[in-house]
């Protein structure tokens, strides 16, 4: 068994830990809300928190928003009005919810931020996510590896892009990535042709391909009419697709033009497909039945009057207060390891990616 197998079985055995159901059922009532149902990402999410809830013996109420913060709002409303005991809650716009979860306090509704923290409210009672800064040490050494692997010695051309500037995490992935690149770029190993460089400049709002694709094309119209572009860091596969539409559109990839290097992250199945095409580099695998089971046992300790397991009490202030979390390990995923890591721990089949 090597590490990452035993790494695996580790984990499962923490979630199944976390998320043992408890002998009576009827526990209480669980409000869900999820921000999109537009990335495959958030639906795995949603339907691993349903069932591991329902497992252990909780009503589940499940919401997505479309993205549209108002919508989120509502729903939140609603799950509060109809009485569930706590809420869970991936939010579309981090910041705007300390209304809502003034309203959450006064019913005595408990509150776990799911993945993205929730900022400037004291009524958030934990933060279930991935160790994010982590995420983007590992999106930016694996475009390192590969502009070696594909290009030889440096210099080499690259743009960054961000997340999108209303989630907390685009700015954990970002800073993560650039504790990696900015030595590189200081020493000219990398060179940013378009200068655009920090969040309030490479930021995607929305995580959205589209604006991605666009601000791409934009950029090799720009600055790459001499000069062959090497490798993008993208935070997100949604957007990773968007960049490599562009690429594509210019002729990268065909006629002897070497494919530059394009991360990712949720290994979405087209960036699965995309990188066995030789088209994306790498992503980054982050397991959601194993956070679902982290915020299902964060749950049953809540409710059960003791104190939910975390591993984290230092990193994410949300502007109040620092919300205790439990952090999960990201892994990085590229043409070496990807069966190993999603076909042999069962989160996808060979039929999905065929």
């Amino acid at each position: 068994m090597n590490i990452f197998t035993k790494s695996l079985v580790a984990v499962a055995a923490m979630s199944t830990l976390l998320a043992a159901p408890v002998v009576a059922q009827d526990n209480g009532s669980i409000g869900i809300a999820m921000p999109t149902k537009s990335s495959a990402r958030w639906i795995s999410d949603g339907n691993a928190m349903v069932e591991q809830f329902q497992a252990a013996g909780y009503t589940t109420d499940l919401q997505y928003a479309e993205d549209d913060i108002p919508n989120q709002l509502a729903q939140i409303e609603n799950m509060i009005t109809k009485g569930v005991d706590v809420l869970v809650i991936a939010a579309i716009d981090g910041t705007t919810l300390s209304n809502v979860l003034e309203n959450a306090a006064a019913a005595g509704v408990r509150v776990i931020a799911y993945d993205r923290l929730i900022r400037e409210s004291g009524n958030v009672d934990y933060y279930a996510t991935f160790d994010n800064f982590k995420v983007g040490v590992q999106q930016a050494s694996s475009l390192v590896a590969g502009l070696e692997a594909r290009f030889g010695e440096g210099p080499y051309n690259v743009e960054l892009f961000g997340g999108s500037p209303d989630d907390n995490n685009a700015f954990f992935f970002y800073n993560g990535a650039m504790s990696v690149l900015d030595p590189l770029i200081e020493d000219g190993t990398i060179v940013i042709q378009s200068g655009q460089i920090g969040m309030d400049r490479v930021g995607t709002l929305r995580w959205d391909g589209a604006v991605a694709q666009s601000r791409m094309d934009n950029l090799l119209s720009a600055y790459y009419g001499d000069v062959d572009l090497h490798g993008a860091l993208s935070p997100y596969d949604g957007l990773s697709i968007g960049i490599l539409s562009s690429l594509k559109g210019v002729g990268y990839g065909s006629d002897g033009v070497e494919m530059p290097i394009v991360t990712g992250q949720d290994a979405e199945i087209p960036s699965i497909k995309s990188m066995l095409a030789g088209e994306q580099y790498s992503t980054v695998f982050k397991d959601t039945r194993t956070l679902a089971g982290v915020t299902v046992g964060m749950v049953n300790a809540l409710l059960n009057g003791t104190e939910p397991e975390i591993n984290d009490t230092t990193t994410y202030d949300n502007g109040v207060r620092v919300i205790p979390s439990f952090l999960l390990e990201p892994v990085s995923v590229d043409l070496s390891n990807w069966e190993e890591v999603l076909i042999g721990s069962g989160y996808y089949t060979l039929d999905q990616i065929q």
